[in-house]
């Protein structure tokens, strides 16, 4: 029996390294699984870990030999029965459970977020140490125990089958739930919600309940362990129940924790939500209110947006009070400006010319500190910074846009309106700083502009000027109080600002300087009042808010302004500047708004008689209504080419393209083809010159035509137009305009030119006339376009020889010496045709001195290409004659044609055939022609001739040049002065409601 345990003990032993790695490799894939309970209960229904089980000892053994004979053995291998189930499933789990437990816990705790207030509700790192320690402790004490056993062989075979069985069926199980698990992961990765850290504290519980599944087997292990070791195996039963109660108290602990947190997170939810409705009611209710209400100042800014682009065409001028900011470059106009208006909203530069253009700020009061633009609908938060910044380069760039052809300033005018809450109400235009030197970098005569501009704005005896002199230098260096004193020499609309004065109470050394500029006694100037303000502290980064801050900071401890009590308190700060020139503009805006109104009322009286005397029965119609009517007539117009019948688009195109071809037929086909001695030889040559002719020019040609005909024909309706009693004269040059730009734009189909193509081919290879009609039809277009050939080189010719004797007497002409000899020549070169009917085209050289020889007898002395040069007018005189003769010998000649009996001693007629040919070609290309323009062609040009007045109807300067005259002129001037006016009275009845 000794040996018996020995072997088995040496056998348990080899099995160690085995048990412990299934164990460990099991106790990690279950704490990483999420379902580990489940998989726990599955497990035990299994029988592994349940009392009925193949290895309970209640089972009897299935060896009835060994049963009887060895009663001894049969108790130690039910001992050792027990003990195996503990060894491999008690130490591997424990074990490998212990060190799962801690490294899934790093892991987990590692992907939380780093928050305090989650860190403290899991246990530390040394308590699962502790933990970890204390398993393997007993897992230590309890192999020791079972180091005097020996195992059953035929126990240990069974024992080895059930852990292998046991751990294929459990890694088959755990494989799934990982890849499960991390699929779930994947969606869910890097957000910290409820469910999220949910997931985190079940993952602690499972891992817990695995140490504490994997320990209660210890209690029951208990009762496996033979007598000797029963007082050791009582202390780990005490320590492990121990372990047990301190496991389901953190497990309480950790459940109450995590109830609480999901309370709070569901509260802060249902906060969250009821706030942002608050927010979006209350944002929504304030933009109903911002659109309803008109404010008093923006009904004024109106009226100056409209009198901005108002063209003064009488003695009435822009008079309405606005506060006009002046100053000498970099003086700190924009910054005083800004300041009013609390917010850093122009952009800033080093030394150098920021302001290139007028720039009109209307301030007024609201909940919401916000700019916008007068074109455009965006709202600039000004609590952003993202929004200030954005702002500023939109100042910018306008200002950029709005300097052209190389100008350094520009005098149109950028609007913009500021409200905010403690805002004071009035307008004020930034101009651009007055420079003493102009640099090689700005135009020529920047200076002047400047200057004229800034002159042109304080010349409103109604504007209040706002004179910005830098306190931080010499007085005798400023440019702006002359200009000041010029304008306003009373002062009765000027208030004088001193800037930098931080700067110039550490530069002066004489205190009294500054008192005596503030008390106006130092410039040659006049003003209301005299402010000393400060403005920032040299950081362009500094926000409105600091700069207040540091200003009353300053004039709280100045030793200037405050100790020795130099300038009144009433005189410093921008708030108190602000609140004066509020006063002062409302003050002037009251008294002058009535006498404006009265102004622009005669003016209109003014402008609706001079309407009534001149253009009594027409409506007053600007640029943008006439530009409307006119489109509407074009497009009429345009509908009017479907009316146009197929007859008269065939006869039209078969005019246009015979005009671009006859001189083609006549040069390159006809008269090299006439030479030929033959009819073979002629009709050889004219049918290898047609081929080429219709495979490279004569598709090309043929859409040229067509588009030159489809021109015309919309003009010729356009003048069919201006016969009609109710034409107006005024739509005239922007009809030409939008029909040339869309016919310069109109492209033909590619494939027309290809389809042509075919068609010509085929029609110019048919020589076979079919009847008389054709035939004499073939005979009147040979005639025809013979004879205006004829006619057209008659009138060539007699301009070359001058005169007849009886022109001369009758127009009292003479002919010069070049036409006499030209005369000379023509008379000689007829008498060789005379003589010679058939003459070939060209003379030869024994011709020639001949001609020049009779020529020289007669006093007449030319070189040969005089006479070549009066040759070519006559031969073609004396071809054209000649064909024009077959052509009358050839209107019987259809019957000698159609029998086959034609001959050169006949009669020849080959030219009869070859008109007919192009004749028919042309009414082939004619009509593929008028159905390609009415079938898409004419679509398409209406399409385009809308795309041009779309864009024109955008181009305010396009209308302009083409709507022009004095009844434009005074239609846009009275629709402005109407609009003032209403504005005007508007903003008058409101101002007095308001007093």
């Amino acid at each position: 029996m000794i040996s018996t345990l020995n072997k088995f003990k040496k056998a348990g032993m080899s099995l160690r390294p085995m048990v412990s790695s299934i164990g460990v490799n099991s106790g990690s894939k279950m704490l990483k699984h999420r379902n580990y309970q489940t998989l726990t209960v599955q497990y035990r229904h299994r029988g592994i870990l349940s009392r009925h089980s193949p290895l309970n000892r209640s089972i009897p053994f299935q060896n009835p030999t060994i049963y009887q004979t060895r009663n001894v053995g049969f108790l130690v291998g039910r001992i050792l029965r027990g003990a195996l189930k503990i060894r491999y499933l008690l130490l591997g789990g424990a074990v490998g459970g212990g060190i799962s437990l801690q490294k899934s816990y790093e892991e987990w705790r590692d992907s939380l977020p780093d928050s305090k207030w989650i860190k403290d509700l899991f246990p530390s790192a040394e308590k699962v140490d502790s933990f970890r320690g204390s398993l393997m402790d007993l897992s230590s004490k309890f192999r020791d125990s079972l180091e005097g056993l020996d195992i059953d062989p035929r126990l240990k075979v069974f024992g080895e089958r059930k852990v292998s069985e046991l751990r294929a069926w459990f890694d088959s199980r755990l494989e799934d739930a990982i890849k499960a698990a991390e699929e779930e992961g994947k969606e869910e990765n890097n957000k910290v919600t409820t469910q999220g850290i949910s997931n985190g504290l079940n993952l602690f519980y499972l891992a817990v309940d695995s140490v504490s599944d994997v320990a209660s087997p210890v209690v029951r292990a208990e009762s496996f362990v033979t007598p000797t070791g029963a007082e050791k195996h009582g202390e780990e039963r005490k320590k492990t129940e121990n372990m047990q109660q301190k496991i389901d108290k953190m497990q309480e602990e950790l459940m109450k924790v995590q109830l609480k947190y999901q309370k709070e997170l569901e509260k802060l939810e249902r906060d969250n939500k009821e706030l942002r409705k608050q927010l979006l009611l209350k944002g929504h209710s304030g933009s109903a209110n911002r659109k309803i209400k008109k404010s008093l100042i923006d009904m004024y800014s109106e009226v100056l947006d409209e009198l901005c682009d108002y063209d003064v065409g009488y003695s009435t001028h822009d008079h309405l009070p606005r506060v006009v900011v002046v100053g000498d470059q970099s003086s700190g106009k924009t910054s005083v400006l800004e300041m009013i208006a609390q917010a850093r909203i122009f952009p800033r530069g080093a030394g150098e010319m920021m302001t290139r253009a007028p720039v009109k700020v209307t301030l007024s009061e609201g909940p919401y500190h916000i700019a916008q633009f007068k074109d455009s609908s965006r709202e600039f938060d000004l609590s952003k910074e993202a929004d200030l910044s954005d702002l500023r380069k939109e100042v910018e760039l306008r200002m950029l846009n709005s300097v052209k052809h190389g100008k350094t300033v520009s005098s149109e005018v950028i609007s913009m309106t500021v409200k905010g809450p403690g805002l004071q109400r009035m307008v004020l235009v930034d101009l651009p700083g007055i420079i003493s030197t102009q640099t090689t970098e700005m135009e020529t005569g920047t200076r002047e502009a400047i200057r004229h501009m800034t002159q042109t704005y304080m010349s409103n005896p109604n504007a209040i000027i706002l004179c910005i002199q830098d306190g931080a230098v010499d007085a005798e260096r400023s440019n702006v109080t002359d200009l000041v004193a010029q304008m306003d020499p009373q002062g009765k609309r000027t208030i004088f600002v001193l800037t930098k004065v931080d700067l110039a109470e550490e530069n002066l050394t004489k205190p009294d300087r500054i008192r005596k500029i503030l008390s106006g006694k130092l410039f040659p100037m006049r003003a209301l009042g005299y402010f000393a303000v400060v403005t920032g502290r040299g950081n362009k980064d500094d926000s409105i808010a600091e700069i207040k801050q540091y200003e009353e900071n300053f004039f709280s401890t100045s030793k200037l302004f405050n100790r020795e009590g130099l300038v009144p308190s009433t005189q410093v700060t921008t708030k108190n500047l602000s609140l004066a020139v509020s006063e002062c503009f409302w003050k002037m805006v009251r008294e002058t708004v009535e006498q404006q109104a009265d102004a622009f009322k005669a003016t209109r009286f003014n402008l609706e008689t001079e309407w009534k005397n001149n253009f009594p029965r027409l409506r007053e119609l600007d640029r943008n209504e006439l530009f409307e009517k006119a489109r509407g007539e074009i497009l009429d117009e345009v509908v009017n080419l479907s009316l146009v019948s197929p007859k008269e688009w065939e006869e039209a195109l078969m005019k246009k393209l015979w005009e671009k071809v006859a001189t083609h037929v006549f040069e390159n086909l006809y008269l090299p083809a006439a030479q030929s001695d033959s009819s073979g030889t002629f009709n050889t040559t004219i049918d290898i010159r047609l081929k080429q002719w219709a495979d490279q020019q004569l598709p090309r040609r043929s859409v040229e035509c067509a588009w030159e005909t489809l021109k015309e024909e919309f003009n010729r309706l356009v003048e069919k137009a201006k016969l009609s009693k109710d034409h107006d004269n005024i739509f005239d040059q922007l009809k030409a305009a939008v029909v040339d730009e869309s016919m310069r734009k109109h492209q033909w189909e590619d494939k027309a030119a290809e389809v042509l193509r075919v068609i010509q081919l085929n029609t110019l290879e048919d020589r076979s006339v079919h009847d008389k009609q054709q035939w004499d039809s073939a005979v009147q277009f040979v005639e025809r376009s013979v004879i205006e050939k004829l006619e057209v080189t008659e009138q060539n010719l007699n301009n070359l020889v001058g005169p007849s004797r009886t022109q001369q007497w009758l127009r009292w002409t003479n002919a010069t010496a070049e036409q006499k000899e030209h005369a000379a020549v023509k008379n000689e070169l007829e008498r060789l045709l005379f003589s010679e009917r058939n003459h070939p085209p060209t003379l030869s050289y024994e011709e020639l001195t001949a001609a020049r020889r009779n020529l020289q007898t007669n006093g007449v002395d030319v070189d040969n290409e005089f006479i070549r040069q009066t040759w070519h007018h006559v031969y073609r005189r004396h071809f054209l004659r000649k064909s024009l003769s077959r052509a009358y010998e050839c209107r019987k000649g259809f019957w000698m044609y159609h029998q086959g009996l034609e001959n050169e001693q006949v009669v020849d007629c080959n030219d009869v055939v070859l008109f007919w040919r192009i004749q028919q070609m042309l009414k082939v290309t004619a009509n593929a022609l008028r159905q390609q323009i009415m079938n898409r062609e004419a679509r398409r040009f209406e399409k385009e001739i809308k795309e041009v007045l779309e864009v024109y109807s955008q181009d305010r300067e396009k209308k302009e040049q083409l709507l022009t005259g004095r009844r434009v002129q005074l239609a846009e001037e009275l629709k402005r002065v109407r609009q003032i006016q209403e504005k005007l009275e508007e903003f008058i009845k409101s101002l007095n409601a308001e007093k």
